[in-house]
């Protein structure tokens, strides 16, 4: 079992960046691209992978984030702004990429980086879908990378953390347990205009945890029991 990194670009703009992105790619190994409604991809985008062709030519087309992390069992956004904003749930705590090594190193399973527009990044709802954050330690005169540049930056650290080891939980087996998460939410009264903020901090909680699935299925066991003691067996 090895960890298997998927580098998805969400609506890329420039052909030349996802180019360079396939070419850094088959530098450091990896060879997973996923574009998510992508510009043209002509001569440009060919000349700069240069002899990465083949992941270039090889890359997955979809017209939806959701499909281009499906099947993914921990989702990584990258992000250059890891200011506040108004929503401390949205983009705290934030990793760089090698502590992002050092969380996955030793274990095994799909994990797909989410790389944002070249003009914007990503948006809040897409930071929402993520796991865990990350962002690259820069300058603060000039903290925004190049696309393929700060790709390259994370896939030279994961490089030397994909040997494999403890499996990751499932996505399914995760969707089902935050959704059990809501559920209890539900029946302890939890106030409702607390619990998206809740449900998105136990998505990080979680995320940070990198749950096996032995440990999922325990979590699921102890909210059964709580259910259970409100009167209510769960299905």
């Amino acid at each position: 079992m090895v960890l298997d990194v998927r580098v998805v670009l969400v609506e890329p703009l420039y052909q030349g960046n996802v180019g360079s992105v396939a070419r850094v790619m088959k530098n450091f190994g990896f060879s997973d691209l996923v574009l998510v409604n992508p510009c043209k991809l002509e001569g440009e985008a060919r000349a700069m992978s240069s002899h990465a062709r083949n992941v270039l030519e090889s890359a997955r087309i979809t017209g939806s984030l959701a499909g281009a992390i499906e099947g993914a069992d921990l989702v990584i956004g990258a992000t250059g702004i890891t200011g506040l904003r108004q929503d401390e749930h949205l983009r705290l705590p934030v990793y760089g990429p090698r502590e992002i090594k050092d969380k996955l190193k030793g274990m095994s399973g799909t994990v797909a980086l989410l790389f944002g527009r070249e003009d914007h990044g990503l948006t809040n709802d897409e930071l929402k879908t993520c796991d865990m954050i990350l962002s690259i330690p820069a300058s603060a005169e000039y903290p925004i990378l190049n696309l393929s540049h700060a790709i390259a930056i994370v896939l030279y650290e994961l490089s030397d953390a994909r040997a494999g080891g403890n499996p990751l939980a499932e996505q399914f087996d995760l969707k089902l347990l935050h959704e059990h998460i809501a559920e209890v939410l539900e029946d302890i009264g939890y106030p409702p205009h607390k619990k998206d903020k809740t449900l998105l901090m136990f998505k990080r909680i979680l995320g940070r945890a990198q749950l096996i699935p032995r440990e999922v299925q325990t979590l699921r066991g102890v909210l059964r029991r709580i259910q259970r003691n409100f009167g209510k067996r769960y299905k």
